[in-house]
Parts: structure tokens; C-alpha cells; sequence
């Protein structure tokens, strides 16, 4: 089986434009991204997928495989499509499509591999999202944070960005979850997903995962425990990363 990861970055974002190359710790987020990314050690191949200069001018430089994409993507994973088709490796039905989001500059390589696993696991899951444990109250009521549903076989049923499950009083043990920004997807359902339109939780949520539930399809939970690991969805948040950045356990080895 292949596995082929693509992290997509844009310049455009309306809440943070340029956050790609926006300095964390001295060096751009996504290259923390990709680097961290590239610690996994099963990857058929790991590319930076962009519709801009800048970004590839970054990757080139770095020696990295880029591919350029349409400027008109405004999801990810239609980015990641565009690049898997591109990239230059034949990829069968079977085969794995991962995306790691180019805002989570905190990555472990060990959440990949949590995320292949349902899927190697069983022959027939067609896609999965990496869901960590929340263990705080303000991340559980941030809406910035999606939470996760699941039944007890591990199946996504919503996702939202309201505090669910609902509780009066915030614990962990609620077993709240929240997406973390790597999705991994049978090449044959990528494909798939992206000829779906939009659906309507999907555009009340602002979530892509509701797109797959809306349509009737399952996708699975990629359990992970906490750990200190913040995305960056506005400049202030790059401030939270870099307070943290130095005590983690990668920082020094990329």
C-alpha cells in the first residue's frame, strides 16, 4: 500500500493572510509542518502542494518535492486531490492519500501513523481524522476548535464547533475530542468526496468531515491522547506555539 502525504498551503486566508511563511521559533510554520511530517517513516512520498511563488520558492529551496495547484481551491483536501493526481506516483484504489493541514507546526510523526491505523487495520474504512483528547474547558468552548462525536465503534457522527458532548460542568472525562488537522483517505473515496458538493452541516459547521456524514458515508476516529500541540488559526496564536515550541520534544532534531 502507498501512502503519499501532501501538505497544502495558501498565502490567502482571510484571518491570517501569509500564514504559511509567518515565522515561528525563526523559521516559517510550514516548514516546521513539513519537516515534522517528514520524520514519518512510511511515506511513499511527502509534498508541499501550493498555488503560490512564495511558498514553492521556499520548498525548492529546501530540496523539497513541490507541487503547484489551482489558485481556485478554497479546501485543502481539493488541494491535496489535485496534488495526488499530479505528484507522479500511479496510485491504485487502495492506496492512502494523507493531508496534514500547513497550520499545525506542532506535529508529532506518531499521529500519522495513528491515523493510518484504522485504516490498516480494516480493509473496508474508507477515510479518518486524527481526534485528541480535550482536556481543558477553554478549548472545549472555543468555537476555533472542532469537536468530535463518535459511537463506540469509533465512527464519526458530527462535528461541530459548539462545546458538544453538552455539560454542565467541563471534565475530562466527558471524553470530549477535538479534529486535529491530519486527515487520511483511501485514494479511490478522495476522489469521491471531492465530486460531492457541498452539504449543509458541512456549510453551518464550516467542517468538511459533516460533507462525508451528510452523504451517508462513515469516517473513522484516529484516537490520540493530549498532548501540548496548538494549530495556528490567527496571529495570536503563533504566540501560544512559540511559548511551548522549545519544550517540545522534537525542537532540535529537524
Amino acid at each position: 500500500m502507498k501512502i503519499i502525504g501532501v501538505v497544502p498551503a495558501r498565502m490567502a486566508s482571510s484571518r491570517f493572510p501569509g500564514k504559511p511563511l509567518h515565522p515561528i521559533c525563526g523559521m516559517p510554520m510550514v516548514e516546521h509542518v513539513f519537516r515534522r511530517a517528514s520524520l514519518y517513516p512510511r511515506w511513499t512520498g511527502l509534498y508541499l502542494a501550493t498555488c503560490d511563488k512564495e511558498i514553492a520558492e521556499l520548498g525548492e529551496a529546501r530540496h523539497w518535492p513541490v507541487v503547484m495547484t489551482s489558485d481556485r481551491h478554497t479546501r485543502a483536501l481539493d488541494r491535496v486531490a489535485e496534488a495526488a493526481e499530479k505528484c507522479g506516483e500511479t496510485l491504485a484504489e487502495g492506496d492512502v492519500v494523507v493531508c496534514v493541514q500547513g497550520d499545525e507546526p506542532m506535529l508529532h510523526p506518531d499521529m500519522i501513523g495513528a491515523s493510518m491505523r484504522p485504516l490498516e487495520d480494516d480493509p473496508e474504512a474508507l477515510c479518518t481524522v486524527l481526534a485528541m483528547e480535550i482536556v481543558d474547558e477553554e478549548q472545549f468552548r472555543n468555537p476555533d476548535t472542532v469537536k468530535i462525536i463518535h459511537d463506540m465503534k469509533g465512527n464519526v457522527l458530527y462535528t461541530s464547533r459548539a462545546p458538544v458532548p453538552y455539560c454542565r460542568e467541563f471534565s475530562p472525562s466527558i471524553g470530549a475530542r477535538r479534529i486535529y488537522g491530519i486527515f487520511a483517505f483511501r485514494w479511490h473515496f478522495l476522489r469521491t468526496f471531492n465530486a460531492l458538493p457541498e452539504s449543509p452541516l458541512e456549510l453551518v459547521e464550516a467542517c468538511d468531515s459533516n460533507r462525508i456524514l451528510d452523504n451517508g458515508f462513515r469516517q473513522r476516529i484516529a484516537p490520540y491522547p493530549y498532548r501540548p500541540s496548538f494549530s495556528v488559526d490567527s496571529p495570536g496564536d503563533s504566540e501560544q506555539v512559540e511559548g511551548h515550541m522549545r519544550n517540545d520534544e522534537l525542537w532540535g532534531k529537524y
